[in-house]
This record gives structure tokens, sequence and C-alpha cells, in this order.
């Protein structure tokens, strides 16, 4: 998360910031999170919401942005966004379950090879093949299950860092979009005073001519 303990305060269009479901005292809920679907790109226009609403500074370049509501969105974002890590737990599970099958399907193979042991007692040979052929076969399990195991971490780990650098994407595309919006704010101010500066000196100049104007119409003052 970009701030631990962070509560998510997810702003709406009529300006209120109600909390996220997720959200329980500051704290966000991974088990509530993930029975409901999120729409990232409504999470996402919720964060351009926050940056268009925040209070740009007359005669500056600056935006005052709620820090709280937009890292809130943000962690909100990114905790939404790695479904992939449910399909890796997924394909974790099956796994999981394939391996115990393994060795159930092992252990049964054992079990037979017991039997057969306790069958043929008086041919030592053919126990001791028996026997040979077993370990062989829990050997063989053993690594077929180390095999998944490492294969099954190796694509979660491999989900986990596609998710962070789609977060990372959306980060910067967030602060592009309000660097672009900072710009377009400042233009507009500039062009206000530059117009109210074109006025003044409109009336400045017709004072002025007013002035002279008067100036030549006033008889000349007598010396006393």
């Amino acid at each position: 998360m970009l701030r631990p303990n962070s509560s998510h305060i997810e702003p709406n269009h009529n300006g209120s910031t109600p909390t996220h479901p997720e959200f329980h005292d500051g704290i966000f809920d991974e088990n509530s999170a993930g029975t409901g679907s999120v729409d990232i790109e409504q999470e996402l226009n919720l964060l351009e919401e926050i940056i268009l609403s925040g209070l740009h500074v007359p005669f500056t370049r600056n935006t005052l942005v709620d820090e709280d509501k937009l890292l809130d969105q943000l962690d909100f974002i990114r905790l939404s966004l790695p479904k992939a890590l449910q399909q890796a737990t997924e394909i974790l599970r099956q796994k999981e379950e394939i391996i115990l099958q393994a060795q159930e399907y092992g252990q049964q193979i054992v079990e037979a090879a017991q039997a057969k042991r306790a069958q043929i007692l008086d041919n030592n040979e053919i126990i001791k093949q028996a026997e040979r052929e077993a370990s062989e076969l829990r050997r063989k399990v053993q690594q077929e299950c180390e095999a998944m195991m490492q294969e099954t971490l190796e694509e979660i780990d491999r989900k986990r860092r596609q998710c962070q650098q789609e977060l990372e994407e959306m980060r910067q595309a967030a602060i592009a979009q309000a660097q672009v919006i900072q710009r377009g704010a400042d233009e507009y101010a500039d062009r206000v005073l530059e117009n109210i500066e074109e006025q003044l000196q409109n009336i400045l100049r017709i004072i002025h001519n007013g002035r002279q104007q008067l100036q030549q119409e006033l008889p000349p003052q007598r010396n006393s």
C-alpha cells in the first residue's frame, strides 16, 4: 500500500466522500474486497475528480489537492487491481489438489506394494524388488510434487510483478493528468489577467484623454 492503515475515502459525483465498504476503521478488509467486482475505469474517474476538485491557488501554478483522498484512492485501486493474484491462488489450489492426488496415488501404490510383499514373504528377491519399486516411486512422486510447487511459486511471483508494474503505470498516468490540468488552469488564469490588464489600460487611456481635453477647455488663469 502507499500508506499503512489509511482509510480509503471514495469521492462521488455530488462531492460527498463516502467510505468504501472494504475499509473498516481505517484498515483495508481483503476478505470483503474479494467478494465484489471493482470497475477500475470508474475508480480512475473518481481519482480524476479528486484532482479536478482541487483548489487552484490564484496567481500561481499550484493546485491544492486533498492528499488523503488521493492516496486512499490510489490504495483502493492498487488493492482492487490484482485479479491475476486471485487466478494465481486458484491455480495454486488446483495444483495442491493435483499434488494431494499424486500423493494419494503414490500411497495407494505403496500400500499395494506392501500388500504384495505380504503375499510373497517366501520369496525374498521379489520382496526386495517390491521395496525398491516402492522407494523409487516415492522418490519420483516427491520430485514431481516439488517441481509443481516451484512452478506455482514462480507463477505467483510473476503475477505479483505484473500487478506492481500496472499500478506504477496508473500512478504515472494520474500524475501526468494532474500536471495537464494544472497547466490548463494556469493558462486560463493568465488569459483572464491579461484581459483585465487590457481593460485597465483602456480605462487609463480614456481618463488621460479626458483630462487633456478638460485642460484645453479651461480658461487661462490670471495673475493676481
